[in-house]
């Protein structure tokens, strides 16, 4: 089990602590639903340093991630990121991701804490181009920073404009006085804020300054739990839950990240998908009726037939009501159709949705 830079603080604080893709994190501070209106509402810090950070240098970096990712990243220019994804052999996903773009020879890939092996891997065995690839993934922390709050917040402890930063756009400047902090403008919870990549030796200084320049927010250290459920409301995948190895773009509604203007990794064979169409679709859904649906349940149809498999499903803390997205056959994917969640012996009723469930 390896701790990040602030797991020690973590626990000082009383987080309920766990094993999460080898790493000590902490899931818990005051309460799920408690955590995920402070961020809903006000701002919240998370400690996401478990993910992995790769640099990738020279003139062919751009042809390496064009050939490897389903987006196109030559769109991007200095200071943008781009949400993509690396396709398999098979038509699946071996991880989905982030493409910072620093210069025109220098990008920098933000990838899932239990790919990280795996995703440097499958790159190297296509870098056949001369790339240089820097794994900083040990070197940095990452701190989200979460919530409509979130720039007010922080705004005493930089010079950049946070309020007008564009969502999807990054800077790399001084921050809490360290030097070279990227301060990025995305997030896993729709209610706005900020990633900020630090240097690990610099961690706890921007932690607790971050704490501090917060007081009058209502600022609050934030749990893995409540990440969860703040991005299932807005409907985002999780990696080895909604999307994986043997799930295609396609299948999972991440068309909109699958561009054929470019060839990249088995691209054939996904563009069949669009063209032919696929047999299943992830779909949204919420409970009519009272309940919780869990990964791993069944989806049946009226009849008691199993059409698919619940992959994130949890009770609302803002709807108050069961949602969740799952696998289902292509018949029963259009929206307002009636489905049914086995939650143990009782058929629960379901309609299928169009995300984002939470519209602040």
């Amino acid at each position: 089990m390896r701790n990040t830079a602030l797991s020690h603080i973590h626990e000082s604080l009383g987080a309920k602590m766990v094993p999460f893709a080898g790493y000590n994190m902490p899931v818990q501070y005051e309460g799920i639903n408690t955590e995920h209106e402070t961020v809903r509402n006000n701002v919240g810090v998370f400690d996401v340093s478990h993910m992995g950070e790769f640099y990738l240098k020279g003139k062919n970096a751009l042809a390496l991630i064009q050939k490897v990712t389903s987006n196109d990243a030559s769109v991007l220019t200095d200071g943008k990121v781009q949400y993509s994804c690396l396709p398999n052999a098979d038509g699946g996903i071996v991880d989905d991701l982030l493409v910072y773009r620093i210069n025109s020879e220098e990008y920098l890939l933000v990838v899932n804490a239990s790919n990280i092996e795996k995703d440097w891997d499958w790159i190297s065995q296509h870098n056949d181009l001369g790339v240089e690839m820097i794994n900083s993934s040990d070197e940095y922390s990452l701190l989200a920073v979460q919530g409509p709050l979130a720039a007010k917040a922080l705004q005493s402890l930089t010079n950049i404009d946070l309020v007008e930063m564009k969502y999807y756009t990054f800077e790399i400047s001084n921050f809490a006085g360290m030097d070279d902090v990227i301060v990025s403008a995305t997030g896993y919870t729709g209610s706005g804020g900020f990633e900020l990549y630090i240097k690990n030796r610099d961690a706890e200084t921007v932690w607790n300054a971050i704490f501090k320049a917060g007081t009058d927010f209502g600022i609050k250290p934030i749990g893995l739990a409540a990440r969860d459920t703040l991005r299932l409301e807005m409907g985002f995948c999780l990696y080895g839950n909604d999307i994986n190895d043997s799930t295609s773009p396609i299948e999972a509604g991440l068309g909109w990240i699958t561009k054929f203007t470019k060839d990249f990794v088995n691209a054939e064979e996904i563009k069949k998908h669009k063209e032919d169409g696929v047999t299943k679709k992830l779909v949204a859904f919420e409970l009519t009726e009272k309940g919780i649906p869990r990964h791993g349940y069944e989806i049946v149809n009226e009849n008691g037939e199993v059409i698919g498999k619940v992959t994130s499903g949890t009770m609302s803390p803002s709807l108050k009501k069961g949602i969740g997205l799952g696998y289902v056959t292509k018949a029963y994917a259009k929206r307002d159709t009636e489905i049914f969640i086995q939650v143990r012996k009782k058929a629960l009723a379901a309609v299928v949705v169009r995300l984002p469930f939470y519209k602040a």
